[in-house]
């Protein structure tokens, strides 16, 4: 037993003895060091590397349900003037009409995104149908460009169309959105690019864990003449008459650039409440998935600190179980040492007892001599 606790103490403290190289590695609560796994041979984790890691996975939820609660509450607030929005651009869309289809030389993509992140996908999407309306509608004789708002679909259209990129709008949303600030924009727009088309790309509210990319299209003034002249069909426009000293041309100028600034500030609305709902959902997913983690790492901490425990008490008992063999040998050496002297006193006795023999021999022999006569004859009682 004493030479297997040696062996085991032998074996557990040669990862300390061997030379290893050490490398210098940043210490991060999710990354554990050199110092953090211990030594070679161990089966388990430090509890303190856990308990880190338990730390900030109890920070990053609290993040994320704060994060998710003013969502909601932003949620709220847009939610209404959003509904309010949509009886804006619904009349104009049923007296101009929306041609989607219309073929156009200059193509203006109007690009909707938002500034902020951990909004799931809303942002990627609005990006993909504006690459793919940029790519239907190009061609030898056409031309089409980028509007961008929100920093995220500038960060992704940078990359690929730097060159398509005619106006670039952020931080829409710092401030609370009207109908006046919209409207300037709309106005900047309208007055840097030069179009026959606008096609606005957003995503359309429907609930808080669903929304749908939109597409809405506002003609100029020469395109909605010309569809008129040719046929196509332009709503309830030509069932209308006009009166006073205003042209249909002028009228047409006044309703395409109304009904620009219309879309556009129910499409920011749509596009924000979208946002909001998209976080909630982000975040909610987050927490949960920061709840599930939580509790493997507590599973872990509690699997590991049982296996040091054990390890701790199989040292305590090997080292109990050595010290009680050694102390069983030490007593075993002094029982033969009692012997061996047993073994000399017995030896000791018998010697005594042979000397005194011959002493009471030598005795006999004595009383012998004096009892013989001077001349040599022995007495005779």
């Amino acid at each position: 037993m004493a030479m297997a606790a040696l062996r085991r103490e032998g074996r557990r403290l040669a990862p300390l003895i061997s030379p290893r190289t050490i490398t210098a590695v940043r210490s991060s609560p999710l990354y554990p060091t050199l110092e953090d796994e211990g030594p070679l041979g161990v089966r388990h984790i430090s509890t303190q590397v856990v308990r880190n890691r338990m730390k900030s996975v109890k920070n990053i939820q609290k993040i994320t349900k704060a994060m998710k609660m003013v969502a909601a509450s932003k949620l709220r607030a847009i939610q209404t003037k959003t509904e309010n929005s949509r009886g804006l651009w619904q009349p104009f869309t049923a007296l101009l009409g929306d041609l989607p289809g219309a073929d156009v030389k200059k193509n203006v993509v109007v690009t909707i995104s938002s500034d902020k992140g951990l909004c799931g996908g809303i942002n990627s999407t609005s990006v993909k149908i504006s690459k793919g309306l940029h790519k239907l509608n190009s061609g030898p004789e056409k031309e089409t460009k980028y509007v961008i708002l929100g920093e995220k679909a500038k960060a992704q259209l940078v990359r690929d169309s730097k060159k398509d990129i005619e106006l670039i709008i952020t931080e829409l949303q710092k401030n609370p959105l009207n109908y006046t600030q919209v409207s300037v924009l709309a106005d900047e727009i309208l007055k840097n690019v030069e179009y026959d088309a606008l096609r606005i790309v957003f995503n359309k509210f429907q609930s808080v864990v669903s929304f749908v990319p939109t597409v809405s299209t506002v003609l100029s003034t020469e395109i909605v003449e010309r569809e008129a002249e040719s046929g196509g069909k332009l709503g309830d426009l030509d069932s209308y008459e006009v009166e006073g000293g205003e042209t249909k041309g002028e009228i047409l100028q006044n309703l395409a650039e109304f009904q620009f600034s219309c879309t556009m500030f129910n499409a920011v609305l749509e596009n924000a409440c979208s946002e909001q709902g998209a976080r909630m959902s982000a975040m909610d997913s987050s927490s949960r998935n920061a709840g599930d983690m939580l509790d493997r790492l507590t599973l872990t901490y509690n699997r590991t600190r049982q296996a040091s425990i054990t390890t701790e008490l199989i040292e305590i008992i090997s080292g109990a179980s050595a010290l009680e063999d050694i102390s069983n040998g030490f007593n075993n050496s002094i029982n033969l040492e009692d012997i061996k002297v047993t073994s000399y006193k017995s030896d000791k006795d018998n010697s005594s007892t042979d000397e005194d023999e011959n002493i009471d021999i030598l005795e006999l022999m004595e009383t012998d001599q004096t009892d013989q006569d001077p001349n040599g004859k022995r007495k005779l009682d």
